[in-house]
């Protein structure tokens, strides 16, 4: 596909030791954009290889947090429309498609998309039952930045913005196996609690003592991924824990900075 025949996007991938999966997602990309920006922070594997032999043009950045990290990307891109993805995350047939009929007369109607992401199991199936969350992912960097953070890498998206969601499903491969899940989804746990305040709100006690059960209870019941078998119980599990994990560890350093003879929260 020529670039003529590609909308004017931009993609930019954040990646660190991604060799399995960078190179199909380069290429899925490649069907919307006329370019792919890989920021790669320090890859020991064939990550860039990889992503290079697809066609993507590599930035060698060190860590500097997630919104941060992303700036980089924004930054090298050549247009100003811009698609957001992780290593893991697959542009289907059916997005690709709404995405070229954007731009298929002018320019789009809107500043934001907000894209479907939605999980693939490690037995391949694709998690169509389920409530997929919706993630700001295509937009125009002349309207809006991702945040300097180095914690948060969403942007807020202010009152005054137009913003569309499309249907095209987004594709995440999250996770090869639930251990896999658990060591990511800890991993970013505590990177993100390294760049977060140290003035946190007192909630973060009643979120380690009542957080649990409701983290499971959102993601299981309120999202229906009781509706996607075993896989969608072991996810929801494993992600609730993680999300309380964060607040544990706030928590905890609240304590530690806590003057001599004071009580717990």
């Amino acid at each position: 596909m020529t670039d003529g025949e590609r909308p004017p996007v931009s993609c930019y991938i954040r990646t660190l030791n991604e060799e399995a999966r960078i190179g199909a997602t380069v290429r899925a990309a490649l069907t919307v954009a006329r370019e792919v920006i890989v920021v790669d922070s320090g890859s020991s594997d064939g990550t860039v290889a990889a992503a290079e032999s697809e066609g993507a043009r590599v930035i060698e950045q060190v860590w500097l947090g997630g919104g941060h990290q992303k700036r980089v990307g924004e930054d090298a891109c050549r247009h100003d429309w811009l698609l957001d993805l992780d290593a893991d995350e697959i542009v289907s047939d059916e997005l690709a498609r709404e995405i070229r009929g954007l731009f298929a007369d002018e320019e789009p109607d809107a500043d934001v998309y907000r894209l479907a992401l939605v999980n693939v199991d490690p037995a391949g199936r694709v998690w169509r039952k389920a409530r997929a969350p919706r993630r700001a992912k295509l937009y125009d960097r002349r309207r809006i930045r991702m945040p300097a953070h180095g914690a948060w890498d969403q942007f807020r998206i202010p009152t005054g913005l137009r913003v569309r969601r499309l249907d095209g499903p987004l594709l995440h491969y999250a996770f090869d196996d639930i251990a896999h899940l658990s060591r990511k989804q800890g991993s970013a746990m505590v990177r993100r609690v390294r760049f977060l305040d140290r003035d946190r709100p007192s909630s973060t006690a009643l979120r380690v003592y009542a957080g649990l059960p409701y983290f499971f209870f959102r993601n299981y019941v309120l999202r229906r991924r009781w509706r996607e078998g075993t896989y969608g119980f072991m996810f929801s599990v494993t992600t609730a824990y993680n999300h309380w994990l964060r607040y544990a560890m706030l928590h905890e350093r609240r304590l530690k900075n806590r003057e001599p003879g004071q009580g717990d929260e």
